[in-house]
């Protein structure tokens, strides 16, 4: 893959959805709109969280799936506009940051990285989120899915967030929940770090990042583990 020209400064970036941010309860709760809208069951949270991830076209598809519905693509587009509708009116009602999240941040800025995110949610929702949780003005960048031709698991998804955000891409990690982060990471030659808490239909231990971790408390040592010199 082509390196940058430009040094740029050590850089960490975050998935949003299941990695900064416990977006579950609200993403589900407009999944179950649109499955009731049509006619289907509602999921109960448990059994839906883990369909979160891949943008909110999978995500319809996935609970189409679950509920054994067919669904077209056409239908499929008009749903997909309904949910940006009724999601971006409900954006936080019950999202939360997860614990630790603000004071890492706030560690790894004072010691030199640059941050940003790169997701699958669409940029605007993305950055009204971030902004109600009062933590968009700590990143360089955001990056979601409709802010470039490419998305994740496309690894330029990553590296475009990178440019922008003026990082090195040689001294960059990725942190995130989910298959399309490690996927996404690896295709790019950029070290991930795997959350345990997100939402994913795999495991993320099996999944094998570069390293795994439990809480924010100790995304700073693992930052420091895995980035290049």
């Amino acid at each position: 893959m082509a390196q940058f020209t430009s040094p740029g400064a050590p850089i960490v970036v975050f998935d949003l959805d299941g990695t900064l941010a416990d977006t579950a309860s609200d993403l589900i709760a407009t999944l179950n709109a649109i499955l009731q809208a049509e006619g289907l069951d509602p999921l109960p949270l448990a059994q839906a969280r883990d369909l979160i991830g891949a943008g909110a076209r999978a995500l319809i598809a996935r609970g189409f799936q679950v509920r054994q519905k067919p669904l077209t693509p056409e239908h499929l587009e008009k749903l997909f506009l309904a949910f940006l509708d009724h999601y971006g009116r409900h954006l936080v009602v019950h999202t939360q940051l997860y614990p630790g999240v603000t004071e890492a941040l706030d560690t790894l800025t004072a010691e030199g990285f640059t941050l940003a995110v790169c997701t699958n949610k669409m940029q605007d929702h993305s950055r009204q989120l971030l902004d109600a949780l009062g933590i968009l003005d700590r990143f360089a960048a955001l990056a979601g899915r409709d802010t470039y031709p490419v998305c994740k698991p496309d690894p330029r998804h990553l590296t475009l967030t990178i440019a922008d955000a003026k990082g090195d891409p040689n001294r960059a990690v990725l942190i995130g929940d989910s298959k399309t982060d490690v996927d996404t990471a690896r295709a790019a030659d950029i070290p991930v770090i795997g959350v345990d808490f997100g939402y994913t239909e795999t495991p993320m231990n099996l999944l094998m990042p570069d390293l795994l971790i439990s809480h924010f408390d100790a995304l700073v040592p693992a930052v420091k583990a895995v980035i290049r010199p």
